[in-house]
């Protein structure tokens, strides 16, 4: 938000743009908002539940399953609890009673199946080799199959107020219990990792995974919207409708038992996707809310200001600088635009962006966020799980094709800004750069975080010696995280992983279905196929692929299902791990800004007022140049620091003049001066020039953009002056 303040370290009476709140964590349209014991109540669970993990992953480590297992029942008990399962119309008294009601009764068979998991487990501990099929079916299986689905169905049709509990939600929690607490009881006592997804599963292991999945996809709903759950449905019909579909497609299909037990197992939902969810993810995102709470956010938002608002469109600039350094907090694009696109957004409008290019350069600034090292949202976690290439080898990867997309927004918010003769904001608007530097030592969790995976900590020990140095320098701050404060950041870190945990269990339901019937290895046949061996046709099915799984999906679920499917097959054509993984993780992330379905672009429509499929179009565009950048890394590893240093020098040299270049031929604007339409070819031909890296096509590039520019000086008269 903006406020008109001035500064304790300023006494100077002009009205200076501060940043303030944006490390408030935005509310959606369906989270409850309680107040006095119900507050208590779910802010404590969410503490407990962030604490939980700390605890389990630095003290008291628990066996894979029964970890993984607790941590998506801790996840969805708290996601019921305060996702509702729609927005908060007005709802008469006498209907919310109604609803109480028939809650009650859908809670029957719930508590019913909960107390004989618990007679379950006796039996078991008591010796007994196995539970009878019946018990499980008649007892467990179809009570809680029952009680789930009308709980689901009965939280759609009845709404309840948003400061209370309410009663279908409480039902789904017992679901939940009941669900995981089955898998729990039979993780040892009858070896239910042994008969998981082979025919020999137990009836009981169907239900509660039926149960299970049923809850993560109505969660998944809430929290990240339709486009995922029908997917994730999608893939589940796919799994039964094998023997009829045609070419690659066919298989000879599952049998029910044998497909849902398999869904929780280690190779599904329980999977790659939750390993990370549950370790290194949610560790980051109580990192994220320490920061928070001692309101870094703040302070980077302001240090981007100090930046960078003097610069033609000033606002549009600091945009970018904010979103890369909240990004090292967050890693996520719409949570960026809404951290720093309530403030810059209204600002760029203030001195002459229209609505739709203020929230797209927002939405193009803040979805870099998410390859920014050394968080990068939660893909690089999944990809050093999937491929074990280590995580500080891939976040160093990641160092310049972060600073190629933001220099590509840059280059072309710029021009831009020239092109329009857009001034920037007046020193007397500006936080004070002097008094910023003052506040650098706000920077020391990030470089402790950064030393720490350099010195060949864990990213797990990385991550809590970066919280707890956190909490300390907030000492140094009038944000002191005292014991209200750390529960505060326990209690935010639980809150907002309930997102990404929900979105990872359900991209492990379709990662499961791909791995059970095969389809991703014959995806990737079909690929090599019509590449017919060539690389760059290969990579430019694998671009398409990955930004329409992108759509209207979360990265993190677009890169692991990309994964699965497009990356082995360009592995198979000889392109080297990393590269094949960031090539399609890269595209993943652009997604958010690509029409029609760009979820950065909308949420920053909501807040410029803009319409949002232009505003989506618009940041396309901005984003344009940081397409080439993919394939610039590609033909030239030494953009992932691979190779020489003088290599990776001059491949950082050439690829920033390659991404101004085509910023200018994008915007018809190149350093001071307009560009026709035959110059503008000549610039983005030059451009394409330097996206191989070698010294030839280099320097043809060059070349060729010097000629352009000499020939622009010549025979384009200067743009107008900055107002």
């Amino acid at each position: 938000m903006a406020t008109e303040s001035t500064t304790s370290d300023d006494a100077r009476p002009d009205p200076q743009v501060v940043a303030a709140g944006t490390d408030d964590e935005p509310i959606p349209g369906n989270r409850r908002v309680f107040s006095g014991w119900r507050l208590w109540l779910a802010g404590g669970f969410a503490a407990a539940y962030a604490f939980w993990h700390v605890y389990t992953l630095n003290v008291a480590p628990m066996e894979t399953w029964a970890f993984r297992i607790s941590h998506v029942m801790g996840a969805l008990i708290l996601g019921f609890l305060i996702f509702a399962a729609q927005h908060f119309p007005h709802q008469r008294p006498e209907t919310r009673r109604a609803g109480t009601v028939v809650a009650g009764l859908c809670a029957l068979p719930l508590i019913y199946a909960i107390v004989q998991v618990g007679r379950m487990h006796l039996t078991l501990a008591g010796g007994a080799p196995a539970i009878d099929p019946a018990v499980e079916v008649y007892h467990f299986g179809i009570p809680v199959v029952v009680g789930t689905a009308a709980a689901v169905f009965g939280s759609w049709l009845f709404r309840g107020p948003q400061d209370r509990f309410d009663a279908f939600d409480l039902v789904l929690i017992l679901a939940a219990v009941a669900s995981s607490g089955y898998l729990l009881v039979h993780l040892d006592g009858t070896s239910l990792r042994m008969r998981a997804g082979t025919p020999f599963a137990s009836p009981g292991n169907l239900y509660a995974a039926l149960a299970g999945v049923l809850l993560i996809l109505e969660l998944t709903r809430r929290v990240a919207g339709l486009a995922l759950v029908v997917i994730a449905l999608l893939f589940i019909g796919y799994a039964f409708a094998g023997p009829w579909l045609p070419g690659f497609l066919a298989h000879q299909g599952f049998e029910v038992q044998r497909f849902f037990s398999y869904l929780y197992t280690d190779a599904g939902i329980l999977g790659p996707t939750t390993a990370v969810s549950s370790t290194y993810i949610i560790l980051f995102i109580i990192f994220a809310a320490f920061l928070q709470a001692s309101k870094v956010g703040d302070y980077f938002v302001n240090f981007a200001f100090s930046l960078a608002g003097r610069a033609r469109g000033g606002p549009a600039k600091v945009a970018i600088f904010a979103s890369g350094l909240m990004g090292m907090i967050n890693g996520t694009s719409a949570g960026n635009v809404v951290a720093t696109g309530s403030l810059t957004i209204p600002l760029m409008k203030r001195i002459g962006y229209p609505p739709k290019s203020a929230g797209a350069v927002e939405a193009a600034a803040s979805t870099g966020g998410q390859i920014m090292p050394p968080i990068m949202g939660a893909g690089a976690f999944i990809m050093a799980e999937i491929t074990g290439i280590p995580y500080t080898e891939i976040a160093v990867a990641a160092i310049i094709p972060a600073i190629l997309y933001f220099a590509s927004v840059y280059f072309m918010v710029d021009f831009e800004a020239g092109r329009r003769g857009m001034r920037g904001m007046r020193e007397e608007e500006l936080p004070r750069l002097r008094e910023m530097l003052k506040r650098v030592f706000l920077f020391l969790p990030i470089l402790i975080l950064i030393f720490a995976l350099f010195q060949g900590y864990s990213v797990i020990r990385a991550g809590t010696l970066a919280m707890a140095a956190a909490a300390v320098v907030s000492w140094l701050t009038p944000f002191r995280m005292g014991p209200r404060s750390l529960y505060r950041a326990f209690e935010m870190g639980g809150s907002m992983s309930v997102q990404i945990i929900a979105v990872c269990a359900c991209a492990g339901i379709i990662v499961g279905v791909i791995s059970l019937t095969g389809v991703g290895q014959r995806f990737s046949n079909l690929l090599l196929a019509l590449a017919e061996g060539n690389q760059l046709i290969a990579l430019g099915f694998a671009m398409l692929i990955s930004i329409l799984l992108g759509m209207g999906m979360p990265t993190t679920a677009a890169y692991a299902v990309a994964a699965s499917v497009v990356a082995p097959g360009l592995v198979e054509m000889g392109i080297q791990p990393l590269t094949a993984h960031f090539f399609v993780f890269y595209f993943a992330v652009i997604s958010a800004i690509t029409p029609p379905v760009a979820l950065a672009s909308y949420a920053a429509a909501g807040i410029s007022g803009g319409n949002a499929m232009e505003t989506s179009v618009t940041s396309f565009k901005i984003g344009l140049a940081a397409f080439i950048v993919p394939f610039m890394f590609f033909y030239n590893p030494a953009l992932l620091f691979d190779g020489a240093t003088v290599d990776v020098a001059r491949a950082l040299l050439t690829a920033c003049i390659g991404v101004a270049l085509l910023a200018g031929g994008v915007q018809a604007y190149f350093f001071g001066r307009p560009v026709n339409a035959l110059l503008r070819v000549g610039l983005i031909l030059a451009a394409l020039f330097m996206i191989e890296g070698g010294w030839v096509t280099d320097l043809v590039g060059i070349a060729v953009g010097a000629a352009v520019i000499a020939v622009q000086r010549l025979t384009a008269p200067p743009a107008p002056a900055q107002g």
